[in-house]
Order: structure tokens, then C-alpha cells, then sequence
């Protein structure tokens, strides 16, 4: 697992859940990676532009109908089966760090 930031988010009208495709960069070492998210119910792409986040980024790209997404951007669901992004609110948290 390691620290990126959200550098780009579009929304995904071909997915089956409503999501966004993401675009994260993840420092010089691994460098930019685009995830799906099922994450629209509670934020929306303005919330999510810069956030620093938590991703998986040696699992195996997998095909999302028309979308190659290469890493999984990490959350918990609520109750209601709403995805909370794991995140920092520390902005200097420098990029590609190892989360443990």
C-alpha cells in the first residue's frame, strides 16, 4: 500500500455502479496510476482533486468494461454500503510512501 495523489477524476457513465475513474500519482518511483472507485455517493470530483490517498499497487490490472484499472484505491463502507476513501489530512506525506 502507498500514498498518492488524486491528480485527475472523470466521471464513468459505462460502468454498472456509479463511479468515477481516477488518475493518481504516486511519485517518481511508480508513477501515475488510474483506478475505478465506487465512491460517488459521498464525494464528489472536487472533494476528490488533490486528496491524498491509499492505494494497492502491485495487484494485476483488471479490464472494468472500457477502463484499465492498474491499482485499487483503498475504503471501508459505512453502514449503508457507502465507500469512505481511506485518506490524510496531512498534506505532506510525501508520494509513494509505504503505509504499515
Amino acid at each position: 500500500m502507498r500514498v498518492g495523489r488524486i491528480v485527475k477524476v472523470e466521471d464513468f457513465p459505462e460502468a454498472r455502479k456509479p463511479a468515477y475513474k481516477l488518475t493518481i500519482n504516486f511519485g517518481e518511483e511508480i508513477g501515475l496510476k488510474r483506478s475505478s472507485a465506487q465512491i460517488t455517493d459521498l464525494y464528489s470530483k472536487e472533494d476528490l482533486l488533490n486528496r491524498l490517498v491509499v492505494g494497492i499497487v502491485n495487484f494485476a490490472p483488471k479490464q472494468i468494461g472500457p477502463f484499465l484499472s492498474e491499482c485499487l484505491t483503498c475504503g471501508a463502507a459505512d453502514s449503508d454500503g457507502k465507500v469512505a476513501l481511506l485518506h490524510f489530512e496531512e498534506d505532506n506525506i510525501p508520494l509513494g510512501s509505504k503505509v504499515f
